[in-house]
């Protein structure tokens, strides 16, 4: 596909930084917490399930393919983490996906996860699919290099060169390194809430997206899997239709799937957890050194003391690009001073809290005078 192709579609823990080598279409820091519980007891069972868990999870070797020359790792104890929902239309996404079976996956919601030092509190960045990047050169799937390119978008990097171009992307833009990498498609995300036993929304207006296929009346809603996805996709038949009111959505379902998790006893119920872990295993891509149920309960024990009210979620801050109304690029000072912070493990700047875009399921709430314009529909539907 050529370069104006691709801009024209719409288009890890093993403690990596101490321990091992010395955190919601789509998925979510949530994934990770659940997975603390994936080490069941009871003698042979257990041995089982974890075998079974174990081999079902996916992984792609990123340091393997990106070598050394990344920005280096946190010292300190906090660690990053790149989320990616992957929109494929392969296999059993195409019935829940719709839209063009063109054989390509992009990274139709992408989430920067900086888990703090002390492991008590995170930030996560929503990076806007459409946002115009620099993306380094990377190896496409045929091994081929594909060259380094200027404003393209963020979300072709995962199509070009898949998680480890996604990765290299993303840790130039935002100047950290990208401790992990978890990948979720739709299915999986789908399957996941209903494992789950769903996720709570509350809308104050009523959505009908003939796209994503949602329709839901004003209040609050109990979703199961198929709703939920079609909740962090929908876009036309809420708000302006622009991608940063999905994000807005999608940040709701993250809080909803760590409430219900937290809600639903996991850790005192060995079959459910098994379900869930058998679940979530199955749905999801990490790097290697997160590729194992040991593994991933590491990361939940380190983020367990997270809850919503610990969890700082923000979109970066953008802007219409000059070149295309249709597409966004970071606004400067504000992306630059949030990057700064999380790489020196602060708060995200009040100021980039305070002028996020509003929930469009809930118009009522006052919009920041200050946030960035959003950007006019893309051509291609929910993706």
């Amino acid at each position: 596909m050529s370069e104006s192709q691709q801009q024209n579609e719409n288009s890890r823990p093993a403690r990596r930084h101490r321990k091992v080598c010395s955190r919601r279409s789509k998925l979510l820091r949530a994934g990770a917490f659940t997975a603390a519980g994936l080490v069941l007891v009871g003698g042979g069972a257990a041995g089982y399930a974890y075998w079974k868990l174990n081999g079902n999870i996916k992984s792609v070797d990123i340091d393997a393919q990106l070598g050394t020359n990344r920005p280096s790792a946190p010292s300190d104890g906090s660690f990053n983490v790149l989320v990616l929902g992957s929109d494929s239309r392969a296999g059993s996404n195409s019935s829940l996906a719709g839209g063009n079976t063109d054989g390509t996956a992009r990274s139709d919601t992408a989430m920067v996860v900086h888990v703090a030092q002390d492991h008590k509190s995170a930030t996560v960045v929503s990076i806007p699919r459409d946002t115009l990047v620099s993306r380094p050169a990377c190896t496409a799937k045929n091994g081929s290099t594909v060259p380094a390119a200027k404003g393209v978008m963020y979300n072709s990097a995962f199509e070009t060169g898949g998680a480890a171009c996604a990765v290299k992307t993303t840790e130039q833009l935002t100047g950290m390194r990208m401790n992990h990498f978890v990948e979720i498609d739709f299915s999986g995300f789908a399957s996941f809430i209903d494992a789950i036993g769903g996720a709570t929304v509350t809308t104050t207006v009523n959505i009908h997206d003939k796209d994503s296929g949602l329709n839901l009346p004003a209040g609050t809603n109990h979703l199961n899997g198929t709703q939920a996805l079609a909740f962090v996709r929908t876009r036309h038949g809420v708000g302006d239709g622009s991608d940063l009111g999905r994000i807005e959505l999608q940040k709701q379902m993250v809080k909803s799937i760590v409430k219900q998790v937290s809600s639903i006893g996991l850790f005192g119920n060995p079959v459910k957890l098994y379900s869930v872990g058998d679940t979530l295993t199955k749905s999801i891509t990490t790097d290697s050194a997160l590729a194992s149920v040991s593994a991933l309960t590491g990361l939940g024990e380190e983020l367990k003391a997270i809850g919503t009210d610990q969890l700082t979620m923000v979109t970066l801050p953008v802007l219409p690009a000059p070149t295309d109304p249709n597409r966004v690029v970071a606004k400067a000072p504000d992306a630059d001073q949030l990057w700064a912070a999380l790489r020196a493990d602060r708060p995200a700047p009040a100021q980039v809290v305070s002028s996020q875009p509003a929930n469009p399921a809930d118009p009522t709430a006052p919009a920041s005078p200050s946030a960035a314009p959003s950007p006019a529909p893309s051509a291609t539907g929910s993706r």
